[in-house]
């Protein structure tokens, strides 16, 4: 019998594979079972996975995969080019790629696309417009079968990754044993549990007393200490969620450039996450994280409002663009914000508050404890003059296009609209070399810190508890645990270590 090795998370959802999704509890699940073109390293780029190469066309229109040779689904049916265009066209189809939210966001990139098996190991991709960040949408293209919309595939799915599934229990475990003819080689791990354990204190004590392997999404205050006084191990890492307040710039105060700069200068990012996370996050200050492709990388000492930590927080600075904005009375703010996701949003708010009414600015709070109501609310784009909120794509290209593009008016924009931040999108989208690339969206970020469409604040700083000491931590940039990087693990069913 195989010895299965338990890793606790706080949920267990085996999902449809091409759900759009930056849940790293989802992923890590769907990234055993199912391999995707390319995987993301652990730098932020991109890998070979079952496309073991492939080109892109000078006008940034036309992407041609080649598949590595003898692949196999874990049935031992040939995955050929055929197969994997058809997984592909699937994420085109309204009904695939829902968040909570937002429908078909796959499809928003793919509509139009001609996909195609140009031989047994070739696949091609055209799409309507440049899209030089196709890499961005294929590393979710995960390969399927043909009968993955039966209803009952998702208990028991078939993918061609380094796991299959042997067994479901929906929201509470998923069996997993190793798939001995993955393109990848061997695994360390014959078998792995992924199992729900809600509670964070939980999953650490499951992994002090033996009784689990891992666990993950993990706070150093004060899992940590308790982990590591059981002889246990540690292993630190920032979560790429961002956390952020969406500024209504369509109505009200928030439509002025100068307030939303104002709001962005008047908060001091560390004194916030010492308050709300005790100090178990990294402060934000761009609208994404140092890790996001063409972001600058902070430097620690820049001058106010260049992307480095400490340079953001000025607040003589934020009370003088009050007052040219003809605030300098005072300003009133309606903020709305859910009672989960994040689950600080109330607290965070509150303290927030706090430092804003430093320069003049007073919020008043609009609770919603339905988070899918809150979320159709900022959908609909009825909220008051901010929210909280979270950005979660690793894709410098989606957060552009689907929340800032005022073309676009995606799910998640209020309002926003900047002609030199659009006219830089277009330009990346059509540059294929990857430095020019970056370079344009570096410009693109410097004019978001000019003229910002949201409040950036911070990433919570997680960690993985383990049973035995990790020489590097298995969670990627993207925050998914990457079961492939695992060192033969202890802890489980039965057993004590």
């Amino acid at each position: 019998m195989t010895d299965h090795a338990v890793i606790l998370q706080a949920s267990v959802d085996l999902r449809d594979p091409h759900d759009c999704t930056d849940s790293g509890d989802a992923l890590a699940l769907l990234e055993a079972v199912f391999d995707a073109p390319v995987r993301r390293r652990a730098d932020g780029g991109y890998a070979p996975a079952l496309a073991e190469s492939w080109t892109v066309s000078d006008d940034a229109r036309t992407w041609t995969l080649t598949l590595r040779a003898a692949l196999t689904f874990h049935d031992g049916r040939p995955l050929d080019a055929v197969a994997m265009a058809a997984s592909i066209a699937r994420m085109k189809r309204p009904d695939v790629g829902a968040t909570l939210g937002a429908p078909a966001v796959w499809g928003q990139y793919l509509a139009g696309a001609a996909i195609q098996a140009v031989d047994a190991r070739t696949v091609s991709i055209t799409a309507t417009e440049p899209l030089a960040d196709l890499l961005d949408i294929l590393a979710s293209a995960y390969a399927v079968p043909p009968e993955v919309d039966d209803p009952d595939f998702r208990r028991t799915p078939i993918g061609t990754g380094a796991y299959r599934v042997e067994s479901s229990r929906p929201g509470e475990e998923v069996r997993l044993v190793a798939n001995p003819h993955w393109w990848g080689g061997p695994v360390e791990n014959a078998g792995l549990v992924f199992r729900c354990e809600p509670d964070a204190d939980r999953r650490a004590a499951a992994v002090a007393s033996g009784q689990a392997a891992l666990a993950t999404r993990l706070r150093a205050s004060p899992q940590r200490a308790a982990v590591e006084r059981a002889g246990r191990f540690w292993s630190g890492y920032t979560d790429p969620t961002s956390i952020i307040y969406l500024l209504n710039a369509a109505h009200g105060p928030c439509a002025d450039a100068r307030v939303r700069r104002a709001l962005t200068l008047a908060v001091d990012r560390s004194r916030l996450i010492d308050t709300v996370l005790g100090g178990d996050g990294d402060g934000l200050e761009g609208f994404v994280s140092a890790a996001h492709f063409g972001a600058p990388t902070p430097s620690g000492d820049g001058a106010p409002g260049d992307g480095a930590p400490g340079g953001l927080f000025d607040p003589q600075t934020a009370r003088a663009l009050l007052a040219e904005a003809g605030h300098g009375a005072g300003l009133v703010l309606t903020v709305d914000t859910p009672t989960r996701l994040p689950d600080e949003a109330q607290a965070l708010t509150a303290a927030l508050g706090e430092q804003l009414a430093a320069v003049g600015i007073t919020l008043q709070p609009r609770v919603t404890e339905d988070r899918v109501a809150y979320a159709e609310r900022v959908r609909d784009k009825r909220i008051g003059d901010l929210c909280v909120f979270d950005s979660s794509p690793m894709s410098t290209f989606r957060v552009l296009y689907e929340k800032i593009d005022s073309r676009v008016a995606g799910s998640w924009w209020q309002g926003y609209a900047n002609p030199t931040v659009e006219r830089l999108l277009d330009q990346a989208r059509r540059t294929v070399e990857d430095g020019a690339r970056g370079r344009l969206y570096g410009d693109a970020y410097r004019a978001l810190q000019a003229d910002p469409a949201w409040l950036p604040l911070y990433h919570h700083r997680l960690g993985v508890a383990s049973t035995v000491a990790l020489d590097t931590c298995p969670v990627r940039g993207d925050g998914v645990l990457d079961v492939t990087l695992l060192p033969a693990l202890t802890g489980g069913e039965g057993e004590r270590t």
